[in-house]
């Protein structure tokens, strides 16, 4: 009753890293309101966004909808920062790197259903690798669509989260964009679709207008200076930097502590290796960096707890 990318679709909607994104960092640690964006908040506006993208523009949308639903599964804790963090800790005691949008594929091919893996289409796995404009250009149109929009998405989700907690007023913004865009979240959104729809479709492939696409990247630039690299905002970054670092030094140095392994695959269970050699050098580095990403933000504080504060004043 299925096409293969609504299988794919439910496949990952119905897996346990689909869940976690609901205790994963977008932007700000642990707020204390309810009505923040998570990363599985975001995973579902960019989803969203683009179905009606692909739809207005007849293209496959049940392929856009699995690549938008899998695309930050492998993001690990306190978003960006966590991201940042990981990176530096692979580069420098394994001189690897760590990039969540190479993670995400690694779970849907190798770490879901107990190292199974969810046996995905190439079109969504391609979608899923190259959605970041870090990754080279997705094959597929509705691939690419999925990568513009997920900066449409969180750039605008991202200025009514920074309003909401008071670090942007809406005279803050710069005006340029805000001519060009729209005053309004949901006017911004609606006018670049709108022109993502019109000049793609004159195009034969996914591009912005000659307006609104450099609109979008000042806004973008702008709320890097003054919310996701701005003072409030990596006030924290050091504590949860550090967090991320002393998990990963400690499985680094005690692999023992991991989970259960069965074909190099880290698989939620009993403590202890099985399977391959738990300090063999050639998995420890996938290992560690498997079990730290996965965790939640949540997880991740409440194991740095255990590790680094006596049980006698652990309330």
């Amino acid at each position: 009753m299925r096409t293969p990318f609504q299988r794919d679709r439910d496949r990952i909607v119905h897996c346990k890293a689909f869940r976690r994104l609901t205790h994963k960092t977008q932007v700000f640690v642990a707020p204390l309101g309810d009505h923040y964006r998570t990363r599985l908040t975001h995973t579902l506006e960019v989803t969203t966004i683009s179905r009606t993208v692909a739809r207005a523009l007849a293209l496959n949308e049940d392929l856009v909808e699995a690549i938008g639903l899998g695309h930050d599964l492998g993001h690990p804790p306190f978003g960006h920062i966590g991201e940042e963090a990981l990176d530096e800790c692979l580069k420098e005691r394994f001189g690897r790197e760590f990039h969540h949008y190479e993670h995400s594929l690694r779970v849907v091919d190798r770490l879901e259903r107990d190292g199974a893996g969810l046996n995905l289409t190439e079109q969504v796995r391609d979608g899923i690798a190259r959605h970041s404009s870090r990754a080279p250009l997705p094959q597929t149109l509705e691939g690419r669509i999925v990568r513009v929009i997920d900066r449409v998405a969180y750039i605008n989700h991202d200025i009514d989260d920074a309003m909401r907690a008071g670090l942007l007023r809406e005279e803050d913004l710069p005006d340029g964009p805000i001519a060009a865009l729209g005053s309004t979240g949901s006017q911004r959104i609606d006018a670049l679709v709108h022109d993502m729809v019109e000049h793609s479709a004159e195009a034969g492939d996914i591009v912005q207008g000659p307006v609104a696409g450099p609109a979008m990247a000042q806004l973008r630039e702008f709320m890097f200076e003054r919310v996701y690299l701005g003072e409030a905002v990596r006030a924290e970054h050091a504590r949860i930097a550090n967090v991320v670092r002393k998990l990963f030094e400690h499985y680094v140095a005690h692999p023992e502590m991991l989970p259960s392994v069965s074909a190099g695959v880290i698989i939620p269970g009993s403590v202890g290796g099985t399977g391959t050699d738990p300090g063999a050098p050639e998995d420890l580095a996938e290992r560690v960096t498997d079990y730290v990403a996965g965790m939640t933000d949540r997880y991740c504080i409440r194991e740095y707890t255990d590790l680094e504060v006596p049980r006698v004043f652990a309330r």
